[in-house]
């Protein structure tokens, strides 16, 4: 399990980026998102948990819930 903190949420897209303690950003979608996050009151700045999983993409967060 990973943690850090959402950096960016693009709201109108339905995605965003996490800024992980491993210094690496991780892309996530909001079906990547557990009932404890309300993807549509992200601002940034909150603490999370998650996975991450591969995508054709590379490397993304799943399973994200706050920390």
């Amino acid at each position: 399990m990973a943690t850090g903190t959402v950096k960016k949420v693009v709201a109108d897209r339905g995605f965003g980026f996490i800024a992980a303690e491993d210094g690496k950003e991780y892309f996530f979608h909001r079906d990547g998102l557990d009932s404890t996050l309300d993807f549509d009151r992200l601002v940034g700045g909150e603490k999370v948990e998650f996975e991450v999983e591969a995508s054709p993409k590379g490397p993304r967060a799943a399973k994200v819930h706050a920390a």
